[in-house]
This record gives structure tokens, sequence and C-alpha cells, in this order.
């Protein structure tokens, strides 16, 4: 697996929560056929597409960047002791080796700069906060945590509703306490992040979702969250999520990043791909293809 990568002034790194999160082809992407998959089977099998059990195979885990001086974490997670009983493998879980991996780096919680979440779903935004003396306490004191503004309107709206329901509870123990203590910021897509690290707008899988793109002497690293699920999207990226907001828009947003990345030579990071930390584009007949980073 290749946990590192590194361009110019860019360093990635992956912080490992989940190494391997399973689900059924056709829960998570409704129109996929595996017989569609079979000529694909050369890059898909082993760490993307478990054949002979039907099941797309996801890693859940934070990107740590370093450039510019910056320490940032794109996404966090499940987290540890979050109740999310209506999913029994993210259920209070405890010693999930994060923070250990995170130090394993060089790092404490404290030397984090940014915390960007792409979205809001409960396995982006868990290590967000961790549980200190019975309170949700923010995981990374100094950091200034990031979402899009439009994705932090739609989720405050759905807890508004329906309290504690929406999104397995995330709202409540994993973003409110940032707003409590003043640490969220809600940015629009254009904005800049930093010094050239610019803020994409990627919205379909939910609302609001973002990303970051970041020039390299390499060319632009996009960090796109869920806007690609899985590789498998490659080869059909007419295929969205069961979990996505607007299946349609994740459609067109999935489809002009990747023929972005064709053209302009893109290096993709997305959130759940395993073995390899990151992908360059190729087009493949009426799809594309990864080359592996």
């Amino acid at each position: 697996m290749a946990d590192h990568f590194h361009a110019g002034g860019l360093s990635v790194a992956r912080i490992t929560d989940m190494p391997r999160f399973a689900l059924g082809l056709d829960f998570l992407l409704p129109e996929a056929r595996l017989d569609a998959l079979v000529p694909h089977r050369d890059w898909l099998a082993g760490d993307h597409v478990d054949f002979d059990r039907a099941e797309i195979l996801l890693g859940v885990h934070s990107l740590l960047v370093r450039t510019g001086g910056l320490v940032i974490l794109v996404d966090t997670c499940v987290g540890e002791c979050k109740p999310r009983e209506r999913r029994a493998d993210w259920h209070n879980r405890k010693a999930s080796g994060y923070l250990e991996a995170l130090a394993h780096e060089g790092l404490a919680p404290e030397d984090v700069d940014i915390v960007l979440c792409t979205h809001l779903h409960a396995d982006h935004v868990g290590w967000n906060t961790r549980l200190q003396d019975g309170r949700w306490v923010p995981t990374f004191p100094r950091a200034r945590y990031v979402c899009g503004a439009a994705e932090a309107a739609h989720w405050e709206a759905e807890e508004a509703a329906s309290p504690g329901q929406a999104n397995h509870g995330a709202w409540g123990d994993s973003v409110a306490p940032l707003i409590a203590e003043g640490l969220l910021d809600r940015v629009e897509p254009g904005a800049e992040l930093a010094g050239g690290l610019m803020i994409r707008d990627l919205a379909g899988h939910s609302p609001g979702q973002i990303g970051v793109e970041i020039a390299t002497p390499e060319g632009g690293a996009v960090f796109c969250g869920d806007a690609i699920h899985s590789p498998v999207q490659l080869a059909f990226p007419q295929w969205s999520s069961r979990f996505c907001a607007d299946p349609a828009q994740a459609v067109t947003t999935r489809q002009a990043l990747l023929e972005r990345a064709v053209g302009e030579g893109l290096i993709l990071f997305p959130a759940h791909l395993r073995g390899a930390l990151g992908i360059r584009v190729q087009r493949a007949g009426a799809g594309f293809r990864p080359v592996w980073l």
C-alpha cells in the first residue's frame, strides 16, 4: 500500500481509521452490474472490488497534507466512542490506532493547522472531536476547521428539523462542538483556503461537498472527497452511490473532474481509495482508467 506521496513542496500521507470497509456492490452503487466490471478486473480486483463476494472495498482514512508550512487533515473518518447504532462497525469504536498513526508521522493533534471536511457525512467528521470527561471536545484544538457553507447549512437545517436523527447524529457530536468553540469556518467555492490552496465546488454526493486544489511542480492536485467514491466510477462515471443527495449532479461533477484530470494532468486524491494514495487518469473507451500513484 502506498501511504506517502511527494511532489515538490507537497507531501501527502494516509492516516488510517478503517483499512477495509466493504459494501455490497448493488447496495453502494444501485445501477452497477458485476458482469460489467469483469473487463476491468485487472485493475479493480484485490484492493477495490471483491468479485467473489460482489463487494466494493473502501478504506476510511484522513489525508495528511503538508504544504507551504501548513499541516492539513482532509476529512476525519469515523472516530471513536461515537454512537452509530445503525452502523455496527462504526458504533462506539475504540482503539482504532488513528492518533497513533498521526504520531507515527511525527505529529500531535496540536500540530494540525487546518481540518478540511470535504462534506459532513458521519464517516468524514468523526475525529473532529473526541470524548473527554463526558464531553465532545475538538481533537485538533489549534486547527481551523473548514467546510462548505452550503453543506453546513443543509445539515444544520436537518438537525433542526429532526434533532439527532439525520446522518447518524454526527452533527451533534462532531460538528456542533466546533461551532460552540468558534472553530468552524464555512467557505464558498472559489475561496482561497491559504496561499495557493483553492476551494472547489464538488456538490452532488452531498449538497455542498467541496474539494481543495493545490498546485505542484507535477501539475494540480485535487483532494476530491466522495466525488469519486470508488475507482469503479472511473470505468462507469454514470454510476452514483446510494448515498448521493443528487445522483445526477454527482455524475456531472464526477465527469467534469475526470475530464479535467485527463486534459490538465491533475492528480486526484479520492477519500476512500485503497492501495494507491492517489491517481492520474487516462481515457479508456467511453470511460476512464487510473494510473495509480
